[in-house]
């Protein structure tokens, strides 16, 4: 008889979908990410069997509230959460040693104005977040699926940008960024198609000072990539 792998990675919750932006990584997990799982993640883990959230119960108060999809580590949302205390985050990622990597940074931090999806973005934005209610919404160096038979793979086509403006309230940001120029170029073009959303580039911004650089754009531009930052407001 087989017994439960204690450190195989657990799935992240999500509903059928015929095409996805990721592949889950169902690997081992280390013995530290297992720990940051089982002793900090439940601090900090949102559900989507949840279902809908209400922001104030969430976390206590009521603040502005930022959405980051895909963190990756959670490096660069870890740095926020602990640099803007007034405002409240929420990050969404499919990975989980990127889960337990983040709730045990907070941890440490102490800080409680942070909380985490494991699941699909796509899944959490219908099933989860309540329309207007996000002040900011941040996906910093997507997949960029270079290959053209791939392009539909990529996360940021034009059915999520009008999720995106849904979820946003009026005068909320939607702050994109990426090193692959033709996602960019991809990536404006749907932006500039949605009528709700204004440009505040021209037609790109200089990265704003709230988003740290990340070790993927680190990693870029040590290969010669030029980052393409995209800010849009929605109008109000």
């Amino acid at each position: 008889m087989t017994g439960h792998d204690e450190s195989a990675s657990p799935l992240p919750e999500r509903h059928q979908r015929a095409v996805r932006s990721y592949v889950v990584r169902t690997g081992r997990m280390t013995p530290a990410q297992r720990r940051a799982l089982d002793e900090d993640w439940p601090s900090y883990r949102l559900r989507l069997a949840d279902g809908p959230v209400q922001w104030p119960q969430v976390f206590g108060r009521i603040a502005p509230v930022v959405l980051e999809i895909g963190f990756g580590m959670g490096d660069s949302l870890l740095a926020m959460a602990a640099a803007e205390p007034g405002m409240d985050f929420v990050g969404i990622e499919v990975h989980p040693p990127g889960a337990g990597s983040l709730a045990h940074g907070a941890a440490a931090l102490g800080l409680t104005n942070l909380r985490i999806y494991l699941a699909d973005a796509l899944d959490v934005l219908d099933d989860c977040i309540p329309d207007a209610s996000l002040a900011r919404v941040q996906i910093y160096f997507p997949d960029p699926w270079p290959k053209k038979k791939h392009h539909k793979r990529r996360l940021v086509q034009a059915p999520l940008i009008r999720r995106l403006c849904a979820k946003l309230a009026p005068g909320g940001l939607l702050h994109l960024a990426t090193d692959w120029e033709p996602y960019a170029v991809q990536m404006l073009e749907f932006l500039v198609a949605e009528t709700d959303l204004r440009n505040l580039g021209d037609p790109f911004v200089e990265r704003p000072p709230f988003r740290p650089p990340t070790r993927f754009e680190r990693r870029g531009e040590r290969l010669g990539h030029r980052i393409r930052d995209l800010l849009f407001e929605r109008r109000r």
